[in-house]
């Protein structure tokens, strides 16, 4: 019977975590009985997932970051395999997050657990030697993109597209004055968005040269309000003490992210899945991405493709600016900034960009489609 069926999902950052919600979402329609436990938020919480680690608690960027945060990852880790040892899932779900991960499964190929590997290690830009770990250790993969399929064929990986949960989940449906009616916002003023990122490092290297950058757009240039969105796991007062030494009409938001998204002008975005969220609203944008030096050294060293942003990536162009690394100054980012915000032809190329990233990322029902697969793995046994 289907009620016996309990599958392990273990998110270990918002963008994943976000993803498996929609998946466990999917799951409890098709089957109400399921058991679902992992490592997650407050978003799976709420999907109907019986979180026993908080994802806050591995959200870390950067090598040299991860090397000191590895006493506390490590005590999750071993936490998590003493779990899967006693409970013994029927199917252990894990959703991106490699350096954790693949670790996990090889733990979980020991224990005899079935594994599916959900959101691809992004094994086509660095370290494709992986792959001969992932066919090792993971049953099957579940890749959002359909370049990420043909290269895990190639490979002799069992392996299937399900396409990116962000085609069904953005609806850019809503115009700017519904979702800045939805807010609260009625400004005459141009409204600019500041997302800095979901960890704590990604915060504490950008927020404050973001800030810095509009209040130089602030004084030379022309009056601001400005939209801080507060990532899942992250302490709005940890972002309230950056933003009170400025002197910026900012206003921090923790819900209702794609209207956050949908009423701002113009956005400054750290690199990662939100710059498809925001290049699927229409809304122009660019990105910026800093690590520690150290951290950043090495990834020059490793990653094989131009690009960091996933737009840029999935088009093949370099359609968002990026700035990277010791780029990502208050100079810099005013001046990108201004320029987005006074082109003419700003939202058109933001639209142009929009219809671009949708055709490249495949089809449609994503979470419906993992959803599928995995009740087909678990009555596979």
């Amino acid at each position: 019977m289907a009620d016996r069926y309990h599958v392990f999902i273990v998110a270990g950052e918002a963008s994943g975590e976000a993803h498996s919600a929609r998946v466990a979402q999917a799951l409890k329609q098709i089957q109400p009985t399921i058991h679902l436990s992992g490592v997650g938020g407050e978003k799976m919480r709420q999907a109907g997932v019986d979180v026993v680690y908080d994802f806050a608690e591995l959200a870390v960027m950067g090598l040299v970051e991860v090397i000191k945060s590895y006493p506390r990852i490590k005590q999750v880790f071993n936490g998590v395999v003493d779990r899967l040892a006693r409970e013994k899932p029927d199917l252990l779900v894990l959703v991106d997050y490699p350096g954790f991960n693949l670790k996990l499964a090889k733990q979980a190929k020991k224990l005899g657990i079935p594994v599916l590997y959900y959101i691809s290690p992004k094994i086509w830009a660095w370290r494709l030697g992986r792959i001969k770990q992932i066919k090792r250790d993971v049953d099957h993969m579940a890749v959002l993109f359909p370049f990420e399929q043909t290269l895990y064929q190639s490979a002799e990986v069992p392996v299937t597209c399900v396409g990116h949960p962000l085609v069904d989940a953005v609806k850019n449906d809503l115009s700017v004055e519904q979702a800045r009616e939805k807010l609260g916002i009625n400004s005459q003023r141009r409204i600019i968005g500041l997302f800095p990122g979901s960890r704590h490092s990604e915060i504490s290297r950008l927020l404050p040269v973001m800030l810095e950058a509009a209040e130089r757009i602030q004084n030379r240039h022309f009056d601001l309000d400005i939209l801080l969105p507060v990532a899942p796991g992250i302490d709005v007062g940890e972002l309230q003490a950056l933003v009170n030494q400025s002197n910026l009409p900012v206003t921090l938001i923790e819900d209702n992210f794609y209207e956050v998204i949908k009423s701002c002008d113009a956005i400054i975005a750290a690199s990662g899945t939100v710059t498809l969220e925001i290049a699927l609203h229409g809304v122009p944008h660019f990105i910026c991405y800093r690590v520690a030096p150290l951290s950043y050294r090495i990834l020059k060293h490793l990653v094989k493709i131009p690009y960091v942003g996933l737009c840029n990536i999935v088009t093949e162009r370099n359609a968002v600016t990026e700035l990277l690394q010791d780029e990502v100054t208050a100079v810099r980012l005013e001046q990108q900034l201004t320029d987005l915000l006074t082109h003419p032809h700003a939202k058109s190329r933001a639209e142009q960009l929009r219809q671009e990233v949708l055709t490249a990322l495949g089809p449609a029902g994503g979470a419906d489609n993992t959803a599928k697969l995995i009740i087909q793995l678990v009555e596979q046994g």
